[in-house]
């Protein structure tokens, strides 16, 4: 059995989240969200949206973010494994601009928080189902995002762990998306 952990990072308010989960004879339950946890850690957004992606190994999907009415998120792999970033697009944070990875994967019970004013996207390592718990609803006119390659950010994606490295998948609207 494991409690629930919180793990902060160099970005403000980002946090990978140790879920608790109890193993016996009959496998594995796991409680990702508990609103008396999350709170006692600086954590206060009400849930208001969940949906879930499928994904085949090598796509990666992001940077997005939402304008506007914007999402904190909360990030896990149920099934499979990603590479998981966010990147702080606070222009008064100090980590202004920098992103940070983590590695997700079914069974290691893990999530993470993304707060509002960062962007989030992930790198599928195998098949992976992706949970995302949103603090907003998805509004279609707010949904933007940045270039995962963006020269300015840099974020170095495990591309050479992905057969076929340098041909990800990417959806056309990630292909267009603007740099910062």
């Amino acid at each position: 059995m494991r409690k629930f952990e919180f793990i902060g990072s160099a970005i403000p308010g980002c946090f990978e989240i140790k879920s608790f989960f109890a193993d016996d004879a009959r496998g594995r339950f796991v409680k990702e969200y508990n609103q008396a946890e999350f709170v006692k850690h600086g954590i206060q957004d009400n849930l208001k949206e969940v949906f879930y992606s499928t994904n085949k190994k090598g796509v990666l999907r992001g940077l997005h973010f939402q304008r506007g009415k914007m999402q904190p998120k909360l990030v896990s792999c149920i099934s499979g494994h990603i590479w998981d970033v966010v990147v702080d697009l606070r222009k008064d944070s100090p980590m202004f601009k920098h992103w940070q990875s983590f590695n997700l994967t079914g069974d290691g019970c893990n999530q993470v928080y993304v707060p509002v004013g960062c962007a989030h996207g992930f790198l599928t390592l195998e098949d992976a189902i992706v949970l995302y718990k949103c603090g907003e609803v998805f509004y279609p006119e707010g949904d933007s995002g940045i270039r995962w390659d963006d020269p300015d950010i840099g974020v170095g994606w495990p591309l050479d762990k992905v057969e076929g490295a340098g041909k990800v998948v990417l959806s056309e609207k990630d292909r267009s998306l603007p740099f910062l």
